[in-house]
């Protein structure tokens, strides 16, 4: 297990709360470990500045410049959540100010955000320019490490791919997340690069390829749903049976979108099927639909047979595990092969983050 490495300045009885203020608490969970981690590679790899791809409003970034001392540049493509990250650090230095000394504050390193999109078709020497810019650094002689706290989709292998192509950067450290979101051969067979998979080793092999439904369901966890089981907690596990009723609805009115993201609903006892859909569909593009085809034959069957979508979805979630393991080790893979020292663990509880598994990288 990766050792501690606690930020002090978080048990500050005044001061704990402000960096994490209206932070759920899985991310405050994942922010205070992955910050550790970030500082403790710092530590034995030492960089002149992190680069926080997609940093939203930078919460991470300010539990390391504030809370560690380290030099942060939060890569977001979001202006309006770089706005957004900006007042809030304004905020934490008006506080500080009031319970420390300067002394206590001198290591402070107000978070730098760069407003840019980070895609496939980004060129190293691009990156490297925009990250000059925003720090306004006279040349490009520095060194940085790269950071990601479950950047989605493709994001984690065109973050592993720049850190390969850009001789500054020298640790890499990301929790992936959103796997079913990455592009394959079969999915985007016109693009040149592919999110999955990465390695030669997998690349040269046929039979290779992991469905859209098997990378899905390496997003999770079965930690929960297993202890739900075990205690005969049933009421809860009927929400699949309501999601899957919802989107056999959604395919047959609108087959083309059938991966189309819903929003998630935590079940409460008595919820009808109605009331979950409007919950579900809020705020998509499913909202339109007239509630009155939510009633027929196929969705009382579907809701009657609960027990069999239980079934189905533990045998499921049996697999997540080896499915997620090929997706990380082809990445891991991927970065030996280009002379990286690799590591990955598991850093997170995964009954609070189930994608909880972090990639580490060094390069020579």
């Amino acid at each position: 297990m990766l050792n501690s490495f606690p930020c002090l300045l978080l048990n500050h009885p005044k001061l704990k709360h402000v960096f994490l203020k209206r932070v759920k608490p899985k991310k405050h969970h994942e922010i205070i470990r992955m910050a550790e981690i970030c500082a403790l590679s710092q530590k034995k790899t030492p960089v002149d500045f992190i680069v926080d791809f997609g940093a939203g409003v930078g919460h991470l970034a300010r539990v390391l410049g504030y809370g560690y001392g380290l030099r942060v540049c939060c890569y977001e493509m979001q202006p309006d959540l770089n706005q957004l990250a900006r007042e809030i650090d304004l905020k934490v230095e008006f506080t500080a100010a009031k319970h420390l000394s300067q002394d206590e504050t001198r290591h402070f390193q107000r978070p730098v955000h760069l407003t840019h999109r980070l895609d496939s078709s980004t060129k190293p020497e691009q990156f490297i320019s925009s990250i000059r810019l925003a720090l306004q650094l006279p040349d490009d002689n520095f060194r940085f490490g790269v950071i990601g706290l479950h950047p989605c989709g493709n994001l984690g292998p065109t973050l592993m791919r720049m850190f390969l192509c850009c001789p500054q950067a020298k640790f890499l450290n990301f929790v992936g997340c959103c796997y079913q979101k990455m592009t394959t051969q079969a999915t985007h067979p016109r693009e040149q690069v592919h999110g999955y998979p990465l390695s030669s080793v997998l690349k040269d092999k046929s039979g290779c390829q992991l469905s859209y439904e098997a990378r899905e369901i390496s997003c999770h966890a079965m930690e929960v749903y297993h202890d739900r089981l075990q205690i005969g907690d049933y009421q809860h596990l009927r929400i699949h049976s309501l999601r899957a009723a919802a989107e056999r609805i959604i395919v047959h009115q609108f087959p083309e979108l059938r991966h189309c993201a819903l929003r998630n609903v935590k079940y409460s006892p008595g919820m009808t099927f109605h009331q979950y859909f409007q919950k579900a569909v809020q705020g998509t593009r499913f909202e339109v639909l007239d509630s009155r085809i939510l009633s027929n034959d196929q969705t009382e069957t579907d809701l009657a047979n609960w027990q069999q979508i239980v079934s189905f979805y533990t045998l499921r979630l049996m697999m997540a595990p080896l499915v997620e393991s090929i997706i990380l080790y082809d990445r891991c893979l991927f970065l030996m092969e280009n002379d990286c020292q690799v590591q990955i663990e598991a850093i997170f509880d995964p009954r609070v983050s189930p994608r909880n598994h972090i990639t580490r990288a060094l390069k020579p």
